[in-house]
């Protein structure tokens, strides 16, 4: 059974894990010292050398472990944004063409134009 001088430590090694904490920054890396600074208690406090920290100390460890690390999810972010500034890119080079079609276009239709223009055209009013 958990002491209440260990549940505020337990309280805070459970937040860490959420990512819900409220005294060290979302994310943080889950150690020992991070623990004791989420359960609003000294870095340092808990220490090996304490028997009463054995049980504690070894699911610090094992959390440690299975954190997701912020690397990952920085990686994930990058990956995503990445995707959604290719499909504006891709967006833009789409427009891009269009604007250099209908320019060519329009070039065409002034040269034909200014052909009729030049060419005598011969009145066939009385």
């Amino acid at each position: 059974m958990v002491s209440n001088k260990l549940s505020d430590y337990y309280e805070a090694l459970d937040r860490l894990q959420k990512g819900q904490t409220l005294n060290v920054p979302k994310g943080t890396k889950i150690t020992k010292d991070a623990v004791a600074l989420e359960a609003g208690r000294g870095r340092g406090s808990i220490k090996k050398s304490r028997p009463i920290f054995h049980d504690l100390i070894q699911l610090i460890q094992e959390a440690a472990t299975t954190q997701v690390r912020p690397i990952v999810k920085a990686e994930e972010k990058v990956a995503k944004y990445r995707a959604v500034a290719d499909k504006y890119r891709l967006l833009w080079e789409e427009a891009i063409a269009r604007e250099l079609s209908l320019i060519h276009e329009l070039y065409e239709l002034k040269t034909e134009l200014s052909k009729l223009q030049s060419t005598k055209v011969t009145s066939f009013t009385k």
